[in-house]
């Protein structure tokens, strides 16, 4: 996104930065503050809100921000941010229902909690940064419809691999390409890891277990290829996409897909562990037009019929400030659902689990996600990833059995679950132009 970075620099010019606000300071919120705080002019992150306190502080401080407020109503938020002032507060709501603030990023990486964000955004009409796959898979169409509605950006984020995947993506089909697979890198993939096995990796880089837990399992790799494939129109060739063991170049994975399958089902995302560049992402595509091919072959991209593009690196939270600036200053959007979901995460037993017990979170002991088709998903009653946590589970599980929404009782009263509810409803077969939304922005949250 090359014009960014002069936009910016007339924002500084003319005095008039960006505002954003940040939800969560943990490893990859500290970060983003580091990178806009001292890297990106004409943009200022004015509030920071953690669910302990201390972390918002450390976020800033780590960035060289010494005078931040403590605020606990909107009024001192709205006040702190007229001054020219930093805030910090363990209300992520007042960060949602602020003026003052142009967007928001959002990092928390929850599922019910971001639900409750979101609609809260929304409702008060802030563009929202998602570096959340987890909600995003689960129910991303849907918050879109919404964010839509209100006329504000939902969308994930640069830097991240599905953003990636997406710039690729769209930078292939502007050279007259037709994408035919999304990829992503992968270093490991064992679906039996846990928190414990993955301790001593998380402390050396001061991650949480849990988290590289769900890097290491497949449960992220699954929510971020599921975005990616709601962003395209892709779908997944198998249950678990079909995730090769391939240590060579991805430029040489070409031969190892049936082209007329990829056709047929619209294009797939999938992963390769082991390859190069990891860890990258890649786009293969193909055209029609055979003096097109001759020139791609000049240009040394062999022969087809697909052709590989890549990116050898992710940089996460460094990408995260020109999210904000597409959002804010070109109302553009680097990866959001087209419409219904076409891919979804659906919760795997990772160990036999047993009736009466209560499904932990997503990176931990009991399951792992896996990418499905979201009509197999519907058809089959099986239960998203997204939404196992905390369900009571009414019957023995066996290990790797997917588990479906007969298998378990759903916690009362969540915000989630009535929205994925409400995407089935709206997204239904022959419904999609005619369901309006079941209820208001404030009324559903």
């Amino acid at each position: 996104m090359i014009i960014i970075d002069r936009a910016l620099q007339a924002r500084a010019e003319a005095g008039k930065p960006i505002k954003v606000a940040m939800i969560g300071a943990g490893f990859m919120g500290r970060g983003i503050a580091n990178q806009i705080a001292n890297s990106v002019p004409g943009m200022e992150l004015v509030a920071i809100s953690n669910r302990t306190l201390e972390a918002a502080k450390l976020a800033y401080t780590e960035a060289g921000i010494e005078n931040f407020n403590v605020v606990s109503t909107v009024t001192e938020l709205e006040d702190a941010i007229a001054q020219g002032k930093y805030a910090v507060t363990e209300d992520a709501m007042l960060l949602c229902r602020a003026e003052g603030i142009d967007a928001l990023i959002e990092v928390t990486g929850a599922v019910e909690f971001g639900a409750h964000l979101v609609m809260e955004a929304i409702a008060n009409r802030k563009h929202i940064i998602m570096m959340n796959a987890e909600l995003d898979g689960t129910i991303g169409p849907i918050l879109k419809v919404y964010a839509d509605k209100a006329g504000v950006i939902l969308t994930a984020c640069d830097g991240d691999q599905p953003g990636v995947q997406a710039n690729l993506y769209r930078f292939v089909k502007s050279i007259g390409l037709t994408p035919l697979l999304c990829g992503n890198i992968k270093g490991l993939q064992d679906p039996y890891r846990n928190p414990t096995t993955q301790e001593a990796f998380a402390k050396r880089w001061g991650q949480k277990a849990h988290m590289v837990t769900s890097f290491a399992d497949g449960s992220k790799i699954s929510f971020e290829q599921a975005i990616v494939a709601n962003a395209t129109g892709m779908k997944v060739a198998k249950r678990g996409m079909l995730g090769y063991d391939f240590n060579g170049h991805v430029d040489e994975m070409t031969n190892m897909y049936d082209v007329e399958q990829l056709k047929e089902l619209g294009g797939i995302v999938d992963y390769v562990v082991g390859s190069k560049p990891g860890p990258g992402v890649f786009v293969f595509g193909t055209h029609d037009d055979p003096k097109q091919r001759h020139y791609l072959n000049l240009y040394k991209l062999g022969e087809g019929p697909l052709y590989s593009f890549y990116t050898p690196y992710h940089l996460c939270h460094f990408e995260v400030p020109i999210s904000v600036a597409r959002a804010v200053l070109f109302h553009d959007y680097v990866l959001s659902p087209l419409g219904g979901p076409l891919v979804d995460v659906v919760t795997t037993a990772k160990i036999d689990l047993k009736a009466g017990e209560t499904i932990d979170g997503i990176g931990y002991y009991m399951s792992y996600g896996q990418c499905e088709n979201s009509n197999i998903v519907l058809s089959e009653n099986l239960l998203p990833m997204g939404l196992a946590e905390g369900c009571r589970l009414k019957r023995d599980v066996n290990k790797d059995q997917v588990l479906t929404y007969d298998d378990v009782e759903l916690p009362e009263g969540r915000l989630c679950d009535k929205l994925r509810a409400e995407q089935n409803t709206y997204f239904a077969p022959a419904k999609t132009l005619a369901m309006p939304l079941a209820t208001s922005f404030a009324g559903i949250a």
